[in-house]
């Protein structure tokens, strides 16, 4: 059995595009400045092995970072925080909503049953000269005997 990545990454974003609440969704870490208005991407940030398997194969965690971008300068500035929490929270009631993401995954690992669960950190970003109100979601879902134990 192989990891259906695009997959999985399909369906969050799916449910970013299903919110209407961004200008943009990318399926990747952007390289360039997002555009204007709140813009989601979303990335594999990690793959490992955990105890959860069955006896001759692998069950895996793959945390995915879902990072919503705001550029500083909108106006009216008291905004986006309520603007990006408000997405932060429609995502992180879709993704609890669709636990098995339609039965791409085990569930989602809300809270955290193998390793760190289903998290938001909130910071800053310069990219390309201009900063941005960032949220970075960790989604982290759990995958069943991903890889066969060979003896």
């Amino acid at each position: 059995m192989a990891l259906n990545i695009s997959g999985i990454l399909d369906a969050v974003v799916s449910h970013a595009l299903a919110s209407g609440l961004f200008t943009a969704v990318n399926g990747h870490e952007p390289e360039n400045p997002p555009s204007n208005g709140v813009t989601a991407a979303v990335w594999a940030d990690a793959v490992e092995a955990i105890r959860s398997s069955g006896l001759d194969s692998a069950t895996v965690r793959l945390a995915l970072s879902v990072r919503l971008y705001s550029p500083l300068q909108s106006e009216p500035a008291d905004a986006i925080d309520p603007e990006l929490i408000t997405a932060v929270d429609a995502l992180c009631a879709a993704y609890v909503g669709d636990f098995t993401f339609g039965g791409l995954v085990r569930k989602v690992d809300v809270l955290g049953a193998h390793g760190p669960g289903l998290s938001v950190r909130a910071g800053y970003l310069q990219q390309a000269g201009a900063m941005y109100r960032v949220m970075t979601i960790t989604l982290p879902v759990i995958v069943n005997d991903l890889w066969t134990e060979v003896a």
